[in-house]
C-alpha cells in the first residue's frame, strides 16, 4: 500500500474527486471543502488549501482510502466504496505520524475504526461529541403547511442574526444553551455576503432561519436551521427548510443534503415530514 501526501490541491482534485463522487451525499463535506480549494476563489479562515492536510492510501486496484483536513476542523476520510481495509488506516495513521489530528468526522463505522487505531497508537482517548445521521432530499412533500415569505438575509438582520447564528452553534454543536456573545461583526458580515442564508418571516416578523451550505455537482447542503425557542412549536423551521429546499430544486439541484443530531428527536421528524431520507449515520469524534 502506498501512502501519498499532496501539497497541490488541484492535483489532488484531480484524483481523488471521482472516487469521492461515487457516494456524493455521504462526502458532500470532503466534496465541498475540495472545490472549495480548486475553484480557490474563497480563502476566508480555513478556506485556503495552503494549510490542509491531503492524503490517500492507494494499491493497484486504486485509491482505497481518502484523507481531507481543513484545520482547525476534524479529519474527513472516506473508504471507497464504504470498504474498510484495516491496512489502508494503518498506512494513513504511519503516514500522519507527523501531524496533530484533533478528531475525525466520517461514516459511523469508519470513524470509530480510525479512532480506535489512533488513539491507541498516540496514548490518547476519543469521545463522541456528535452522532449524527445524514439525510437526502429528492423531492419536497407536497403536503408540508407552508407558513410565511422566505427571503435572502440582508444588512437590516445584522442587529439579531449574530445571535440567531450563535444559538445554532450553542445547540446544535456544543449541545448546551450557553452562546458567546459577537464581539467582531467580520465574520457575521462574510455570512452575509455569500448569500446563502434565508429568513422566514410570518406577518413580517422573522422567526426562523435556513441556510445553504456546500454546493455540489449535483447536490447541494442545507444547515444553519433555527428558531428563537418563543417561536417554536409553530411549524415554521418545517416551512423555512421545505421552501429553501424546493427552491433549491427548482435552481437544478437534484438532491439537499443534511445532517441532524441523533439526540434531537424532533429535528429529525421534522425532515422526514418535509421529505428527507436516511442515507448513513455519521460521527464527531474529539481526540484528548
Amino acid at each position: 500500500m502506498q501512502f501519498k501526501l499532496f501539497t497541490d490541491v488541484h492535483e489532488f482534485y484531480n484524483e481523488t474527486y471521482e472516487v469521492l463522487m461515487r457516494h456524493e451525499s455521504q462526502n458532500m463535506i470532503m466534496l465541498g471543502n475540495l472545490i472549495i480549494g480548486h475553484e480557490g476563489k474563497d480563502k476566508t479562515a480555513w478556506r485556503d488549501p495552503v494549510n490542509w492536510l491531503m492524503a490517500t492510501v492507494s494499491e493497484e486496484r486504486g485509491i482505497l482510502l481518502t484523507a481531507l483536513m481543513t484545520p482547525p476542523h476534524n479529519i474527513t476520510l472516506y473508504a471507497t466504496d464504504n470498504i474498510i481495509e484495516p491496512k489502508a488506516i494503518n498506512c494513513l495513521i504511519d503516514g500522519l505520524k507527523d501531524y496533530i489530528i484533533p478528531g475525525v468526522t466520517t461514516e459511523k463505522k469508519l470513524a470509530e475504526c480510525f479512532a480506535k487505531e489512533y488513539t491507541a497508537r498516540k496514548g490518547l482517548t476519543y469521545r463522541t461529541t456528535m452522532d449524527q445521521r445524514l439525510y437526502e432530499l429528492k423531492e419536497v412533500n407536497p403536503d408540508v403547511k407552508q407558513l410565511g415569505v422566505v427571503r435572502l438575509l440582508d444588512e437590516k438582520d445584522m442587529y439579531y442574526f449574530p445571535y440567531w447564528l450563535e444559538a445554532f452553534y450553542a445547540s446544535s454543536i456544543y449541545g448546551n444553551t450557553e452562546m458567546s456573545i459577537p464581539q467582531d461583526e467580520e465574520g457575521y458580515y462574510y455570512r452575509l455576503s455569500t448569500k446563502k442564508f434565508y429568513i422566514l418571516e410570518v406577518d413580517g416578523k422573522p422567526v426562523s432561519m435556513a441556510g445553504y451550505t456546500r454546493e455540489l455537482q449535483t447536490s447541494i447542503g442545507v444547515a444553519f436551521v433555527y428558531t428563537p425557542p418563543y417561536f417554536r412549536g409553530k411549524g415554521y423551521a418545517t416551512s423555512c427548510v421545505s421552501q429553501i429546499s424546493q427552491m433549491a430544486l427548482d435552481k437544478g439541484f437534484k438532491r439537499c443534503i443534511l445532517y441532524t443530531d441523533l439526540l434531537n428527536p424532533t429535528s429529525n421528524s421534522i425532515y422526514q415530514k418535509i421529505g428527507y431520507r436516511a442515507v448513513c449515520d455519521s460521527l464527531m469524534l474529539k481526540f484528548e
